[in-house]
């Protein structure tokens, strides 16, 4: 069979923006985890639940304010800022006793936050599916040559680069994100010239939940809010993190883009085993690269 005769020019750019626009979401994400696991070396299988947090609070904000675009724009900057709280009270009530334990402890302890996460959710918002409608300017589509793009897609790829601005600029340009690199290296010498590492844990690992918050905030109106949303968003996040290099934020946007673009095109070459494209192109990259694209952190 022949997989590639129906495909045009057209068809084939329209996917690439497609698969652009899912690497924002995923790029956010893996960001946040990426962020979490260079600096403090804690593999935060929570990140998905605090994902999915992000998308229900971001119905909930949404549906007290009223719809239209104020009511989206309140719930896209409140949703992650009510994620990153929960972190911020986590952290200092459990994580930061924790930092010096071995990582497999890390990571069970994590992943029992998950299923409280999970039990948290249900509690408040029921197993019921939730939906988001995106206000009106946001609705609709628009030609691209003959074929129709969602104007939210539009609006996914132009956040991207300004996520990605925003963090090269806080881990490069801000004294905060300087000490963080620095105490991702030596953290004991962080210490030793009198700098509180604790509490630049507790920033970097607030700033990368808010990242997951803000991708559930984002993710809201494109599919339906429901328990369970967390569980391909994790795995998807730690594999892009693998292949990126582990804690390499630069080495998440490249993995995403690989991991949005294989998901996109394979819709478009093969769509039955659609599913299976980004995770050959994993094994693909591990193949060669077994430490990561780029430079890890560990």
């Amino acid at each position: 069979m022949d997989f590639a005769s129906n495909i045009t020019a057209a068809a084939l750019f329209q996917q690439v923006l497609v698969g652009l626009s899912r690497t924002t979401i995923l790029f956010i994400v893996s960001s946040g985890l990426s962020l979490v696991l260079g600096v403090l070396r804690i593999p935060n299988v929570a990140h998905g639940s605090l994902y999915m947090i992000g998308a229900f609070l971001t119905y909930t904000i949404a549906a007290a304010v009223g719809p239209g675009a104020f009511g989206f724009w309140i719930a896209l900057v409140l949703a992650p800022l009510g994620v990153a709280l929960l972190s911020f009270a986590a952290e200092r009530g459990l994580f930061c006793h924790l930092y010096e334990r071995e990582h497999l402890m890390l990571l069970l302890f994590t992943f029992s936050m998950t299923l409280v996460f999970n039990d948290l959710v249900k509690l408040i918002w029921g197993s019921d599916y939730r939906s988001f409608t995106a206000p009106g300017f946001l609705q609709g589509s628009f030609d691209v040559f003959g074929l129709p793009f969602p104007r939210y897609n539009l609006f996914l790829l132009l956040i991207g680069p300004l996520v990605a601005f925003g963090l090269w600029f806080l881990t490069n340009r801000t004294k905060i994100g300087k000490i963080a690199r620095a105490a991702a290296v030596d953290r004991e010498m962080v210490g030793a010239v009198g700098i509180n590492v604790s509490w630049i844990f507790a920033a970097t690992f607030v700033i990368g939940c808010y990242l997951a918050g803000l991708g559930g905030a984002l993710v809201a109106p494109t599919q339906n809010i429901t328990q369970g949303m967390d569980h391909t968003i994790i795995i998807e996040a730690f594999l892009i993190v693998i292949i990126g290099g582990l804690g390499n934020i630069w080495g998440a946007l490249l993995g995403a883009l690989i991991f949005g673009l294989t998901d996109s095109l394979g819709i478009l070459i093969w769509p039955q085993f659609a599913i299976v494209f980004p995770y050959v192109a994993v094994v693909i990259v591990l193949l060669f690269r077994p430490k990561g694209l780029l430079k890890s952190t560990w």
